[in-house]
């Protein structure tokens, strides 16, 4: 946490003093002074690999000369593990869970070599009750022997299905003169999967180097880059013929993510014009317009505008929706239930302000808009097939959603 004192430790090697650790802080603060923090920080011949989560720093410290990408991955599993455990990682649900934190430290890693990382293998005997305790047997797991370490074996469902869900994020952000400064997609295939045995999926998609492989480039494809595969995933049958073969963890995983940096017409526009009359009172006029298809429809449209940290009674008319000032926050956030493409929506909020006059001149922050737009995705890309290979015992069909949500959708005003 942010004291100095460490809230939990794991010393796996024995090669680094315990005392070691009560360096990181104070000189964490004094890079931040000099505003010269780095990711890794070194004292005399200990080298700190560190994170920051929430309230919490999540430190590894090392003397050797490490690999630092496969001490940030293992750093960034455990926050993955313990918020699957408990919810929320924070300090006080290591404090309320300090017996279970130190079992799934001892699974995590073996003198300094990560083990079993996977929560769903971890949690077959590793659970919330501490019911390991209890038996007193010490059961391995088969998945640990087992080649596919992220799934058991034996599963069986009388109903064989697979869910999948696409979900992208569109991240902008615009200038005050209309201009497209960003813009981003940011996808995520997540994936259900209610399949018996060891099942081994192939899924397709509309993918422009695959579809250039295959001698179909005339087709609808997206060029997808940054892409993230689950472990699961058969890497080298993607680098040698764009082949999406995997054996599926038990229910809910991520299969992979992906980025798309082409530019994408903002699906809803703003325009705002700010009034100041003589110190007394602020007029501001909001438009809100769909830019998305008509038969599409925006869910949980919120539409954050700043305004001056001084303004009082506020009075709000708006076309559609309702307005609610949020003075910790200094914005009106507008909300809108159901926004359909094509559509054009006005917002008017007026403020009194003190009389006296401010001296410095405020500057303000970006208009902020958040929504949800279902059975729609920005950049395109479809689910193709997908295939259950050497399984003919059942029919498993995969049923597929789309989602487009708002990422980081900033709209400056001046």
């Amino acid at each position: 946490p942010s004291s100095s004192t460490p809230l939990i430790s794991r010393n796996y090697k024995g090669d680094v003093a315990m005392s070691e650790i009560d360096h990181f802080m104070p000189l964490l603060m004094q890079r931040e002074e000099e505003g010269a923090l780095t990711p890794l920080l070194s004292h005399g011949r200990v080298h700190f690999l560190w994170i920051k989560y929430s309230n919490l720093y999540l430190v590894a410290t090392t003397l050797k000369n490490a690999n630092a990408s496969l001490v940030y991955s293992f750093l960034y599993k455990i926050v993955e593990v313990f918020s699957e455990y408990f919810k929320e990682l924070e300090e006080e649900s290591i404090r309320d869970n300090f017996v279970i934190v130190y079992e799934l430290l001892d699974e995590l890693m073996d003198f300094g070599f990560p083990q079993t990382t996977d929560s769903k293998i971890l949690q077959e005997y590793i659970t919330q009750q501490g019911n390991k305790l209890e038996t007193g047997k010490s059961r391995v797991p088969p998945t640990v022997t087992n080649a596919v370490s992220w799934r058991s074996e034996g599963i069986k469902y009388k109903k064989n299905e697979v869910f999948i869900d696409v979900i992208e994020s569109v991240n902008l952000l615009v200038n005050a003169n209309g201009s497209v400064l960003l813009s981003e997609i940011v996808g995520s295939i997540k994936l259900k999967v209610f399949l018996s045995g060891m099942p081994e999926l192939r899924l397709g998609l509309n993918d422009r180097v695959l579809f250039e492989l295959t001698g179909r480039s005339k087709n609808k494809s997206v060029e997808l880059e940054d892409v993230k595969f689950h472990q699961c995933v058969r890497l080298s049958r993607f680098d040698n013929d764009r082949t999406i073969s995997f054996i599926p963890p038990d229910g809910d995983f991520e299969l992979m993510s992906y980025r798309l940096s082409t530019q994408v017409k903002p699906l809803i526009w703003i325009e705002s014009v700010i009034e100041k009359f003589s110190h007394s009172r602020v007029e501001i006029m909001v438009k809100a317009k769909g830019q998305f298809k008509k038969q599409s429809v925006a869910n949980g449209v919120e539409i954050s505008v700043p305004v001056p940290s001084d303004a009082d009674s506020p009075r709000f008319k708006t076309s559609v929706g309702s307005a609610k000032y949020v003075p910790e926050k200094n914005t009106v956030i507008w909300s809108i239930k159901s926004f359909p493409g094509g559509k054009e929506y006005l917002m008017r909020a007026h403020f009194g302000l003190p009389s006296v006059e401010k001296e410095e001149v405020e500057g303000r922050p970006p208009i902020g808009v958040k929504f949800e737009i279902p059975y729609f995705t920005v950049s395109g890309i479809q689910v193709r097939y997908m295939k259950i290979i050497e399984k003919s015992g059942y029919q498993a069909l995969p049923w597929v959603r789309y989602i487009t949500q708002s990422g980081d959708y900033q709209l400056r005003t001046s």
